[in-house]
C-alpha cells in the first residue's frame, strides 16, 4: 500500500493509527521501498539486483508483496541467484537471456501505441530482450526485430514498414553502433539508441558505439547508457504514455 491508500483506511476506520504507522515506517535494515512512486510516476518501484544478495532480495520482495505489490520487476538477477529464488517465488517468471525476474498479477492497461524493439545482432538480444521486457511489463504492445545491422542492410529494408508502425523506436547495436542512425533516418518517430558492450578489442566495452550514437547525424535519435536495456524500455513506455491508453 501506498501513503494514500494507509491513511485512507485509517480515515474509513480499517486500521488504527498505531497499524498505520507500522506500515508507513516499515523498513529494512538495507532498503527503503519508495511505495509512493507509482503515484508520482506512474510506475512503481524497479529492483535493480546485480550488487544484491540473494537474501537482500528476498527480503525486497517479501516487503514488497506483503505491502500488496502485485506488479514486481527486477532487473540484472544471475541465473544462480534465480535458481535459489524460483523456489521461494514460483509465480515469478524469469528470463535468463535478459536476467529480468518479474510478478504481474493485476491486469495491464496497455497504450494505444507499439514499441518496436530493433536490434543489430543476436548477440545483443540480452539488452533486447531486457528492453522489450521492461516494455511489456509497464503496459506497452511491443514488436521485436532482431538481427538487422547494417552488415546486411537489405534485411533491415525487409522489415523497416513494421518499424515505422511503432510510435517509439529502440534500436539496440554494439561494435559501430551505425544502426541507430541509419533507422534514424527512415523514420519519423523518437528513436531511443542503446549501445552494448559486444565487439572486438577497439569497441573499450561499448564506448565507441556510445559515441557513434551521441554523434549521429540522424535528427531524433536520444541515447541511453551501454548496455542499458531497462532505461530505454521505461523511456519509450513514457513516450507511448502520451498517446493515451486503449
Amino acid at each position: 500500500m501506498n501513503t494514500i491508500e494507509i491513511l485512507e483506511k485509517v480515515k474509513n476506520n480499517e486500521i488504527d493509527i498505531y497499524e498505520a504507522e507500522t506500515l508507513l515506517h516499515n523498513t529494512l535494515d538495507y532498503a527503503t521501498i519508495d511505495y509512493d512512486r507509482k503515484r508520482r510516476t506512474g510506475v512503481g518501484e524497479v529492483i535493480y539486483g546485480q550488487s544484491k544478495t540473494v537474501e537482500q532480495l528476498k527480503g525486497i520482495i517479501h516487503h514488497m508483496l506483503d505491502h500488496n505489490q502485485k506488479s514486481i520487476l527486477a532487473t540484472r538477477i544471475s541465473l544462480e541467484k534465480y535458481k535459489i529464488l524460483k523456489a521461494e517465488f514460483p509465480d515469478f517468471i524469469y528470463d535468463e537471456l535478459s536476467q529480468v525476474f518479474y510478478y504481474q498479477n493485476e491486469e495491464i492497461v496497455y497504450n494505444k501505441g507499439k514499441i518496436a524493439v530493433v536490434c543489430a545482432g543476436t548477440s545483443d538480444l540480452p539488452v533486447a530482450n531486457e528492453a522489450a521486457i521492461t516494455a511489456r511489463f509497464l503496459g506497452n504492445d511491443v514488436i521485436q526485430i532482431s538481427d538487422v545491422g547494417v552488415a546486411g542492410l537489405h534485411r533491415l529494408l525487409k522489415r523497416i514498414d513494421e518499424i515505422q508502425q511503432a510510435n517509439v523506436i529502440i534500436v539496440i547495436a554494439g561494435m559501430e553502433g551505425a544502426l541507430a542512425s541509419v533507422i534514424g533516418g527512415l523514420v519519423d518517430k523518437p528513436v531511443i539508441a542503446v549501445p552494448t558492450s559486444i565487439g572486438y578489442g577497439a569497441n573499450f566495452q561499448g564506448l565507441s558505439a556510445l559515441l557513434s550514437m551521441l554523434n549521429s547525424c540522424a535528427s531524433g535519435v536520444s541515447v541511453v547508457n551501454i548496455d542499458n536495456g531497462f532505461g530505454a524500455g521505461y523511456t519509450a513506455h513514457t513516450i507511448n504514455c502520451l498517446g493515451g491508453k486503449k
